[in-house]
């Protein structure tokens, strides 16, 4: 009975005291140093959903050093295997819960996934940047090699969207098939080249500068597969519904890309700087776009 006397109850509730003091001691340290979960959370959610301004596009080109966003544009066929995935899906960067809930910034490697969201931010923005020495503000062509990268919305990084042979230890997820992912470290994997969509002209208009706001495909120099949304697979991560982004072309009977593979390059609204091209109405009745590289008669 001894153990329980007023002593014994009087030394438990002053440790117990003690303890809520270090405790709310170690609140306070953590919260002057920015290192609650909720103030990492709040942070990172600052930078990746930040609004982004796009490059507008004078020529309708795209160009080194533009800020743009790449678009898998509306696809019909996944009306019937995938309904609710038929809309527009914007190349963007892939958070899990885990890293949300410890990293301060965005750590390297990193995956990339597509989302639905149109609207330019800090997680689906990215820089077009020169791999042999191009000039800011010059056209990037058919055929020449540039990289793609972001900083999520941080000031102080810069990761590059990459990829690589499959492996036994190296695929996507979901689909096993060529992963695409972001790295701090430029290499021969961070290059990537633009193609023209139809295969019977793409040698003809190699050379040639690239449209923005128009159907492409963009390939991986170093595995020669095509950047794709295949839309069947699909992630819930603490944003929402991510969409698995590989690298594989998808052909159809003609021999020619289909629609998972199709990208378009998005640049800002020169009348509008809340909005993108996209948002624009198409002048054209036929439905065939001002920079697009067709022959009216």
């Amino acid at each position: 009975m001894a153990a329980y006397g007023p002593g014994v109850r009087i030394g438990r509730w002053a440790e117990a005291a003690r303890l809520e003091e270090d405790r709310l001691r170690d609140f306070v340290h953590k919260r002057e140093r920015g290192e609650l979960l909720t103030q990492k959370i709040n942070k990172l959610q600052d930078n990746l959903f930040k609004k982004i301004q796009l490059s507008v596009s004078k020529d309708g080109f795209v160009h080194f050093g533009d800020t743009v966003m790449l678009l898998n544009p509306e696809s019909k066929s996944a009306v019937e295997n995938c309904p609710g995935a038929c809309g527009a899906l914007t190349l963007a960067i892939s958070l899990d819960e885990i890293s949300t809930y410890s990293a301060e910034s965005l750590q390297a490697p990193r995956g990339v996934s597509a989302v639905k969201s149109v609207d330019p931010m800090g997680q689906n923005t990215f820089c077009i940047l020169s791999v042999d020495g191009s000039a800011v503000g010059e056209p990037i062509r058919f055929g020449q090699n540039f990289r793609l990268g972001t900083t999520g919305g941080f000031s102080d990084q810069m990761l590059y969207l990459a990829s690589d042979h499959k492996s036994f230890i190296r695929f996507a997820k979901k689909s096993y098939l060529q992963q695409v992912f972001l790295t701090d470290e430029l290499s021969y994997l961070t290059c990537w080249q633009a193609a023209f969509l139809d295969p019977q002209l793409r040698l003809e208009y190699e050379g040639f500068p690239v449209p923005a706001n128009s159907k492409i495909i963009i390939s991986h120099c170093h595995t020669n597969r095509s950047l794709a949304v295949p839309r069947n697979f699909w992630t819930m991560s603490y944003f929402g519904k991510e969409y698995e982004v590989i690298c594989h072309t998808y052909l159809d009977s003609h021999k020619a890309e289909e629609d998972k593979n199709y990208w378009e390059i998005v640049t800002g609204n020169p009348s509008n700087e809340d909005s993108t091209m996209t948002d624009r109405p198409n002048p054209h009745p036929r439905g065939i776009r001002r920079n697009e590289f067709h022959e009216e008669t």
